[in-house]
């Protein structure tokens, strides 16, 4: 019984991890190619993060001991790989923790209004969420298992509202529109949305080594992302026109994907203020679980490439680098981490696909990557993720605009 509740609470880390700020911004970018385009993409990069999963955790599993990202660089590919693994990965989590707490503050001075009538000061709003989430990333993976499965409730709940009373709105000829060409847009944002693989050297240690519980949780813990990310895109793309006054190019501009945006505009289409609740706390719910996960994955990665000891000051001072970083760059700009932000695509590539591909290859037999099947697949790995870097490179850069030009006037 203790097992399956154990495998249960990993599956719900890999899906809250997974289920973020991204599925809010996925029907933003996703619009100009339409359903059908994001329907396939979705699944391509389901099935090649899912690989990319696998050869992480073969890399992990390859050492008995407790081993994060960077013991796993530095035992495969040696001192380079661990610089290259240090650098792209706090970018990436110290980027995301940053966003989570920034887009936090919002809702929490909201909640502090409806209370006692009054404004949060600015310099509080942040706070609340550190506060309170710090004491569950502290005490470890237990206990931030059971609280994440109470947020997913929460997450699975306001989710089923929304995907059981706005279908009856959808029309058709909004999800017959396609326009492949422009969908190509959409790729790096889509990978970004599949970035559960951080949790894994954590849920190593939670299932006690043992793979193919592990292989499991991967499994089924990336599927119900992928279900739940098709049906808001339905709903969304079925919903919202692609343009005019309230339309998913209008989100696109105001917001470049951004949660408000977009539940503001599906507010306004609809004219029924629940919704504008219903999507609000959805929102608030995918933040959340995805910090959590983050949180956790970078605690136990510093506590790793430090060698910090898991007693009572190593897990304080594990938490206080987690958080103190990103809560700094908030307050001294909120929008100085917005940059790394929009290269994320970049750093997942980097550390969850890239890294892996090349620590398993090192990894001596009988490691089954070391078939003609295996090293074909972590070649196919490197291909794809040097294409989707200068995917990600290109749009930056402004390149990838003409793609979507007919709808960005």
């Amino acid at each position: 019984m203790k097992q399956t509740s154990k495998f249960l609470g990993a599956v719900l880390l890999i899906s809250g991890t997974t289920i973020g700020a991204g599925m809010l911004a996925l029907p933003t970018i996703t619009g100009f190619g339409g359903f059908f385009p994001a329907l396939f993409q979705l699944f391509f990069v389901w099935i090649f993060m899912l690989a990319t999963a696998f050869l992480y955790l073969e890399a992990n599993i390859a050492y008995k001991d407790e081993t994060n990202l960077i013991s796993m660089a530095d035992r495969t590919l040696g001192k380079w790989g661990k610089v290259v693994t240090w650098i792209a990965y706090l970018l990436l989590m110290y980027s995301l923790n940053a966003a989570y707490i920034a887009g936090s503050a919002g809702f929490f001075s909201s909640f502090f209004f409806s209370i006692f009538k009054t404004q949060m000061p600015a310099w509080a709003a942040p706070l609340p969420l550190l506060i309170f989430f710090s004491i569950f990333i502290y005490l470890g993976s237990k206990s931030a298992d059971y609280l994440n499965r109470f947020l997913m409730a929460g997450l699975v709940i306001t989710y089923l509202i929304l995907a059981f009373f706005v279908p009856n709105n959808i029309d058709l000829n909004l999800i017959y529109h396609f326009d492949f060409k422009a969908s190509f847009i959409a790729v790096p944002v889509i990978v970004t949305s599949f970035g559960y693989h951080i949790i894994i050297p954590t849920l190593t240690t939670y299932l006690d080594h043992d793979k193919k519980k592990l292989q499991y949780a991967i499994i089924v813990g990336s599927i119900i992302p992928l279900i739940f990310y098709l049906v808001w895109e339905m709903i969304t793309l079925g919903i919202i026109p692609l343009s005019g006054a309230d339309s998913l190019t209008t989100s696109y501009i105001k917001g470049e994907g951004g949660a408000g945006p977009l539940v503001v505009t599906l507010t306004n289409v609809l004219n029924k203020p629940w919704i504008a609740k219903a999507a609000t706390s959805l929102t608030f719910f995918t933040i959340i679980t995805s910090f959590m996960g983050v949180s956790l994955s970078l605690t136990d990665f510093l506590r790793d490439g430090l060698k910090i000891k898991k007693s009572h000051s190593g897990r304080f001072i594990a938490c206080i680098l987690t958080f103190l970083p990103p809560l700094i760059f908030v307050y001294a700009n909120p929008r100085g981490f917005m940059l790394a932000l929009q290269y994320a695509a970049i750093f997942v590539v980097i550390i969850l696909c890239i890294m892996p591909a090349l620590m398993t290859w090192t990894l001596p037999k009988p490691c089954k990557f070391n078939s003609f099947w295996g090293r074909t697949l972590i070649i196919a790995v490197l291909v794809i993720s040097t294409y989707i870097i200068a995917m990600d490179i290109a749009e930056e850069a402004g390149l990838l605009q003409k793609l979507i030009a007919k709808y960005v006037k």
